[in-house]
């Protein structure tokens, strides 16, 4: 059991050796080496610790605690249960205050001067003394803390102290993960959790002193008026006597394309404004175009700058426009993963890394779960025309509870919009994640921003449980989030495990009375099984104990040689699912975006491994990028036909579409293939003189096969825009109407008792029990939701693994992974244990990386003096209503009537008779977050 600790205090103390005063510098690094003493009887200020040089450890800032192994060191081992489960392990850990110390020297010349520390971002509330003097105070979590030192230094040496206390400032911003024994890992909300950043004590990125004179224009906003053609700029500056600025703007290259002298207004609080006419060469920044200019405003007391981007976000009749045209969010989660530093990175190549690889897969918006990201995440954004929404350090079931919070939080939305409103990456707001509680608190605030800025769009929350929030815009909701309207569901699940495969479906019976831009709430959350080689890249503060002890359990059940087809074969199926519900997103009209969650793995909240990628942002080798991009782009040719099964004598027809929102285009070609798996054209088409506008592009053209088959196929259809990369594929599969599903020499039963005296008899069966008779886990299409700890009451299997080889399946097409035609025979059935069973799966179900049972629907076995082969999945009632199950059984057939039938292994009847499945839940707590304890 874990072993808890008391918090500590951490001591910084700062001194900084300059170069020599009498240099004119505007800007002291204090990165390098400090002091640190960690304090965990909280006597620190009681004691004044900031009053002298303190001896204590070395550490690096910018940095972590963490980064310089110092905190309690982690005792854990690996283990399948909620501890070690529930997220990466840190190695070591500290909760509480700490204190860095360090001395600087102040140049003689910034005498008469603004001096002022930045401390970039730190988790969570700061203290700063200067010789032991306390400065004062500051609490963010999602920017600069900065400090005004004018008044507390003269020129010369001076001790610097810096306190800061990471432990939970506000408990009622977050929601409590009630699953989670350890309390340190209760906190969800991304700025501050173990679950993917971690609780670290430090400074990171900018870590200086800065110098300017009090009269510098200084908070230079601009505001872009699309509708009138012009851009506002704001400035501050503590005493302005001039009538008139000059106004510089410069492209990204440095060509000036305005320079002008400005009649200046004075407003309210030391605010200046101007207000000029959009430059001619000053162009619409999005994600085709990020077009990037600095402004320079200078006064007769000095000069500032800032960048910007010419950009308006807003409705249209319910469609979400940037620059008065639409635009759709592709979207996908950004939760501070960051597993070998356990925080994000600050600086702009390493965001730029992560946002190239987002491109790649097709995506332009990232939304920033319940965490606001550092300027160098804007920067990168900015450049590549990636759309980000960020949030308030929230998600909370108790808003408006306690006014102390709600002031913390508004103060952090009024910090949000004035360090990063100039971002034209930064479309979109919201209050946090999933909220509950006083809704009219979350109006209140959104409508005050809504009168500060009008850059960015806002909303009250990123859905809501809580009803009727969550089932239709608030008041003062600019857009909508949501997994479900009044009228029903508006992303996947729910669906695809209740309703057979249909590829004709969207969601506009369900959103299109939404009158404000809908965007579906974390669409996916398909588990993919652990990947096991991803061990080895945890080389930084964190340990993935929750894998290593997957890894060990597999070893001890003998299943760690098929621990890399898990994933691969988990994995297929989490992608097609992923693209079925991003293609009904693409067909639904009235939809604005969707928000995946999520691309990559999300490594707390129970290992919930529902990435295509993993927590590296790397390929697990399921799908490429140009793969995914074919039904995830900026243009996305789209068919709807009604089921992914047809007998022969039946006509497959399907419906072209196109979705656009990259670009109007004129007198184009849809060609079309069906081909079979030998790469044969089975029939051809095309469709000419097709143009296309922004936005949904519907019955485009039709595509009729009447099917005509003697064997059993897949045929995949592809279409593509004539001369272009964008093309999209799907598949069917086609299936004789008259197939044997007996023969002379096998013993079809539903009975052991009869399979018994059959094989005692060394005859040949086909044992096909009843699936609802048998003990055993309920039969799905659809993989474990989210994670089998965090949600562990749900018939948590993750897809099937099939030896597509075996001559058994001669005569049924199929690949190893979960596909589309396997649907009804996933849903009718149940998953047998074989733990005790020493057989060969000819249909292996991957179990959860929980329980890892060895689990079968057909396996093969010598009995007695027979031989068998046994199916859970039902393949006996309806066969004329279910061609797959009649062709399974057929191909069954055909190969027991073979010489080929020679199972290797060999079971008793009474093995039979076991096969059941274990209940019991093992040392997991139940718990739903959103319950009461």
């Amino acid at each position: 059991m874990m072993k808890f600790f008391q918090p500590a205090v951490v001591f910084f103390a700062l001194v900084l050796t300059s170069a020599c005063s009498t240099i004119n510098i505007d800007q002291i690094d204090l990165s390098g080496k400090w002091q640190v003493k960690l304090d965990s009887t909280n006597t620190g200020e009681s004691s004044n610790w900031a009053a002298k040089k303190f001896m204590g450890t070395k550490i690096n800032l910018p940095g972590t605690l963490d980064d310089a192994g110092i905190g309690k060191p982690n005792n854990l081992e690996p283990a399948i249960n909620n501890y070690v489960m529930s997220n990466l392990a840190r190695k070591h850990q500290y909760i509480g205050k700490a204190w860095y110390q360090r001395e600087i020297d102040i140049p003689t010349s910034w005498k008469g001067n603004v001096v002022k520390l930045n401390l970039e971002r730190i988790i969570w509330e700061s203290a700063v003394y200067i010789d032991g003097k306390l400065v004062g105070k500051a609490n963010s979590l999602i920017g600069n803390h900065v400090y005004d030192l004018t008044t507390h230094l003269t020129p010369g040496k001076h001790l610097l102290t810096v306190c800061i206390d990471n432990s939970n400032q506000f408990p009622l911003i977050n929601v409590a993960g009630t699953k989670y024994p350890d309390p340190v890992n209760q906190d969800m909300a991304h700025a501050y959790t173990n679950h993917t950043q971690i609780k670290w004590n430090g400074i990171l990125g900018d870590l200086s002193i800065n110098v300017s004179d009090k009269n510098t224009p200084n908070n230079i906003q601009v505001y872009p008026n699309v509708k009138d053609n012009k851009l506002k700029i704001t400035f501050s500056q503590s005493k302005f006597s001039d009538n008139k600025v000059n106004c510089i703007i410069r492209d990204i290259k440095g060509e000036v394309i305005f320079n002008e002298k400005i009649q200046a207004l004075i407003e309210n609080n030391n605010s200046i404004s101007i207000e000029i006419d959009r430059p001619k060469n000053l162009a619409f920044w999005d994600e085709f175009n990020p077009a990037l200019y600095d402004v320079e405003i200078v006064s007769n007391t000095g000069s500032s700058k800032a960048r910007f981007g010419y950009k308006e976000v807003s409705n249209k009749n319910g469609d979400l426009t940037l620059n008065g045209k639409r635009i759709f969010l592709r979207g996908n989660l950004e939760c501070v993963i960051f597993p070998l530093t356990g925080h994000p990175p600050m600086e702009k190549k390493e965001w730029a890394k992560l946002i190239s690889q987002a491109k790649a897969y097709g995506l332009n918006h990232l939304r920033f779960h319940s965490w606001c990201p550092p300027k160098a995440a804007f920067e990168a954004a900015d450049e590549a025309g990636i759309y980000c929404q960020v949030e308030l350090p929230q998600w909370s079931l108790k808003v408006g509870q306690e006014d102390k919070t709600t002031q913390y939080l508004k103060a952090e939305a009024n910090k949000i919009i004035r360090d990063y409103g100039n971002h034209p990456s930064f479309l979109f707001m919201t209050m946090g994640n999933e909220l509950e509680g006083d809704a009219a608190v979350l109006n209140t605030m959104v409508e005050d921003l809504k009168k500060q800025d009008n850059r960015h769009m806002y909303a009250t929350t990123s859905f809501s449980f809580q009803k009727p929030m969550g089932t239709r815009p608030e008041s003062q909701d600019e857009f909508f989030i949501t997994q479900w309207t009044d009228k029903g569901w508006v992303r996947g699940q729910g669906i695809f495990n209740d309703k057979s495969p249909h590829f004709n479906a969207d969601y506009t019976a369900t959103s299109e009375h939404v009158k404000i831009p809908l965007v579906s709430h974390e669409i996916g959350q398909y588990s993919v099984y652990p990947d096991m080689s991803e061990i080895s890249k945890y080389k930084g503060i964190l340990e993935p104990l929750n894998f290593i002890a997957v890894k060990r359990e597999l070893e001890k059940k003998g299943l760690i040689g098929s621990a890399k087809d898990f994933t691969y074969n988990s994995g297929k199926l989490a992608a097609l699912l992923y693209k079925e519900e991003i293609e009904r997103a693409l067909k639904t009209p009235s939809f604005d975006g969707f928000q995946l969650l999520q691309l990559q793995d999300f490594p707390g909240q129970g290992t919930a491994l529902v990435g295509l990628l993993n927590a590296f942002w790397e390929s697990k080798g399921i799908i490429s990028a140009e793969e995914f991009r074919q039904f995830n782009s900026e243009l996305v040719p789209l068919v709807r036909f009604e089921k992914a099964v047809y007998k022969s004598g039946e006509r497959f027809t399907a419906s072209i579409e196109v979705t656009n929102f990259f670009e109007e285009k004129k007198n184009q070609t849809i060609d079309w293939t069906l081909t079979d798996d030998a790469g044969t054209v089975i029939k051809k088409g095309n469709v000419d003189g097709v143009s296309l506008t922004i936005g949904n592009n519907v019955n485009i053209g039709a595509i009729e096969y009447p099917v005509t088959t003697t064997t059993a196929k897949r045929l995949t259809l592809t279409v593509s825009l004539k001369g272009t990369k964008y093309k999209n594929n799907w598949s069917i599969w086609v299936y004789p109407n008259v197939v044997a599903t007996t023969a002379n020499d096998v013993v079809v039963t539903s009975s052991i008792e009869e399979a018994a005296v059959a094989l005692n008899q060394g005859k040949k069966v086909l044992l096909n029990p009843d699936y609802k008779t048998l003990k055993g886990i309920d039969g799905r299409f659809v993989p474990v939701f989210w994670s089998p700890v965090h949600f562990p009451n749900q018939p948590a299997t993750m897809g099937l693994l099939v030896d597509k080889k075996h001559p058994a399946l001669q005569n049924f097409p199929t690949d190893t992974h979960t596909d589309w035609q396997w649907w009804d025979l996933c849903i009718q059935s149940k998953s047998v244990i074989t733990d005790s069973l020493d057989v060969t799966p000819i249909v292996r179900v991957i179990d959860n990386f929980v329980t890892n049972h060895h689990l079968a629907t057909v396996f093969e076995a010598k009995v007695e003096n027979g031989k068998l082969i046994f199916s859970s999945m039902d393949l006996t009632s309806k066969l004329d209503d279910r061609p797959v199950a009649r062709q399974l059984r057929y191909s069954l057939l055909q190969y027991m009537s073979g010489t080929s039938f020679n199972p290797t292994k060999t079971i008793s009847i009474e093995d039979l008779k076991k096969i059941k499945a274990d209940k019991k839940q093992g040392n997991f707590s139940a718990k739903d977050i959103y319950k009461e304890n």
